[in-house]
């Protein structure tokens, strides 16, 4: 079995994540190379997939070439909690329906009769946001609370992980439902749901580069399964998988033949590179809960606090806030994770200006 020394092993997970020196040329790319984008409507500093795009993008990303890439280009398309790319949608639509909570089934099974009304309307009338669309449930949806009086909300959710409806846009933070038909290519194939389920995991696993066999974070699998080379990781407990590709591009020079240097970014908290957070304490040695929904006595680092990354290091936390009326972005703290050297500080302040400048704010410590 292949011992990884713990650099080793980082870097494979940093380059996998398209957060080495490279960048990519175009949201799409992005997207594909990582499958999917978390979608989350938390916007202290940037929404996260804009957060997540920026730290792959750089500078040159605005939030209208995310908004190309799914209304116009139809390149990459919201389905669920997620941005993935369009040539996905059909594995996608292969496993989600098999995968849904048995109370949604029943939920979806006792309302046919408002299905067909949802399905009816936006047939005649084109894409509508959830607002467009009137509440003819049979059966009202409960829950523990969060959800209970949207039932039509909660209904357009099911409808497009089945694949009846899709996300064709949105009107400021609003979706936009439509006909899948409509938003996916006419060509569309949807696979046995065993073949999609092993494509999904390989390209998931792409991604990541390194993981257990199984991990699990809210619910969502992160672990390799069977996939992958087993090795050990100097310094860790247990085995891990390693994607093969990435063992092989492990030393591999980027294609103009100088070594791929890592580089600083700073990571929205849904960011795969630090999402399982076993995974992250494992190898980054990096301690991370996402604090908004404490008190504010009991945070240690901060309501949206953004994990810092420094070559192939997870060095710290920056807690800040986009102040957009008047023009500032805040920062509270930087939170070091052990002292850092004096090009580390450095680098990390010039990141921070550098997303001041991207927001269009300036920056201001209080």
């Amino acid at each position: 079995m292949r011992r990884l020394s713990g650099e080793e092993a980082r870097r494979i997970a940093v380059r996998a994540q398209l957060l080495d020196a490279r960048r990519e040329l175009s949201v799409a790319e992005v997207v594909d190379e990582l499958t999917l984008v978390q979608v989350d409507p938390t916007a202290a500093i940037a929404p996260s997939v804009d957060l997540v795009l920026w730290s792959r993008l750089g500078e040159e990303y605005e939030h209208s070439d995310l908004t190309f890439a799914l209304e116009t280009e139809r390149s990459v398309v919201e389905h669920s909690s997620f941005v993935r790319p369009m040539d996905d949608i059909g594995l996608v639509l292969a496993t989600a329906p098999r995968e849904m909570h048995p109370t949604a089934v029943e939920w979806l099974a006792a309302n046919e009769g408002f299905r067909a009304d949802v399905l009816a309307r936006l047939d005649a009338e084109g894409p509508l946001t959830a607002a467009g669309i009137p509440d003819t449930c049979q059966v009202p949806w409960t829950s523990s609370g969060w959800n209970d009086d949207r039932s039509v909300n909660r209904l357009l959710e099911m409808l497009t992980r089945i694949g009846d409806v899709a996300i064709a846009g949105r009107e400021e933070r609003l979706r936009v439902y439509d006909l899948a038909e409509r938003v996916y290519p006419p060509d569309l194939e949807v696979p046995d749901y065993e073949v999609a389920r092993v494509e999904l995991d390989r390209r998931r696993f792409g991604s990541l580069g390194i993981a257990r066999a199984t991990s699990k974070a809210n619910g969502e699998e992160l672990g390799a399964g069977r996939l992958g080379e087993a090795v050990t990781v100097d310094g860790v407990d247990g085995e891990w998988q390693v994607d093969p590709d990435a063992l092989a591009a492990l030393d591999a020079p980027d294609p103009m033949g100088e070594p791929v240097e890592g580089r600083t970014a700073l990571l929205s908290p849904y960011d795969r590179l630090v999402y399982d957070r076993a995974r992250a304490l494992d190898l980054f040695g990096f301690e991370y809960v996402l604090e908004m929904y404490k008190p504010a006595a009991k945070r240690r680092w901060g309501y949206f606090a953004l994990p810092i990354l420094y070559g192939d290091r997870l060095v710290g936390k920056l807690d800040a806030k986009a102040d957009r009326k008047a023009g500032l972005l805040r920062v509270f703290a930087v939170h070091e994770d052990g002292a850092w050297p004096a090009e580390t500080g450095d680098a990390v302040e010039a990141e921070i200006d550098s997303l001041a400048t991207w927001l269009g704010l300036e920056v201001t410590r209080t």
